[in-house]
Formats: structure tokens, C-alpha cells, sequence
């Protein structure tokens, strides 16, 4: 498969991962990180910041949800730039870097912080959720390059 297409579906399969984790763990463990409050909070504040009135509940949802999807594909599909064998490697620094820039970075952009660092496990989960994302990405776009 060629290198375009594997890395956009590899990315798309580590954002869906990662997604479906955060999402899922949600509803029964309460120390879970709430990435998508966060993301809520950034799609209604930069909405506002252009003048346009964000979406509000499941909308809101929604299209936070969609975003997150899009960039998180995006981001995981870069990791398709590296070498075949070490795909999966890459993979995990793509989302190690990720989750700990979720961690570090939120607070600097004026975010609420408190979803996904209220305790060390959150903390945490929230680095190995999206690691976990860029190894499936880097693992799915090694399975579709064939030697």
C-alpha cells in the first residue's frame, strides 16, 4: 500500500484507539482523564474567540469529538514518515510526546487542567492512552507496508 494512504489509516486507527479508551473507561472508572472536556472547553473558547457561537451539549460533544478524531489522525499519521521496522517505536514516542504535551500544555493555553491531572493515575492513563494511540497507529501503518 502506499506510503499516503497507509499513514492516514494508520493515523486514523490510533486516533479511533485512543478515542475509544478515553471514552469508554469514562463510564465506569472515576479517576479516568476527561480529554473531552478539555476538548470541549477548547472548541467553545476558540468558537467564541472567531466570533461564532459554540454548540452546547451534545453538539458540543459531537463536534469536539470530530475534531479530536481529525487531529488526532493527523498527528499519528506523521509517524508513518519513519523507517517500516521502527514504526511501532515511533509510534509510542509520537504518543508519549503526545500525552505528555496533553498534560503540560493545557494549562499554558488557558485550559482547565483539572480532567486529566486531578490525580497521578489520571496522569497517568492520560500518557498511556495516547501512547497507547501512536503504537496502534505505528503498528497498523508497518502491517500495511508490505516488505
Amino acid at each position: 500500500m502506499k506510503t499516503t494512504m497507509s499513514s492516514l489509516l494508520g493515523g486514523i486507527a490510533g486516533a479511533i484507539a485512543l478515542n475509544a479508551v478515553h471514552q469508554a473507561v469514562k463510564q465506569f472508572y472515576h479517576a479516568a482523564p476527561r480529554v473531552d472536556l478539555v476538548g470541549e472547553e477548547a472548541m467553545a473558547k476558540g468558537l467564541g474567540k472567531l466570533g461564532v457561537k459554540p454548540p452546547t451539549g451534545n453538539a458540543l460533544f459531537g463536534a469536539t469529538m470530530a475534531a479530536d478524531l481529525v487531529s488526532n489522525a493527523l498527528y499519528y499519521s506523521a509517524i508513518g514518515a519513519g523507517k517500516r521496522k521502527q514504526l511501532p517505536v515511533i509510534g509510542a514516542a509520537a504518543g508519549l510526546a503526545a500525552g505528555i504535551g496533553a498534560l503540560t500544555l493545557t494549562k499554558p493555553m488557558g485550559l482547565n487542567d483539572a480532567p486529566i491531572t486531578k490525580t497521578n493515575q489520571t496522569k497517568v492513563l492520560t500518557v498511556a492512552w495516547y501512547t497507547l494511540g501512536g503504537i496502534v497507529a505505528g503498528c497498523v501503518i508497518k502491517r500495511l507496508r508490505k516488505k
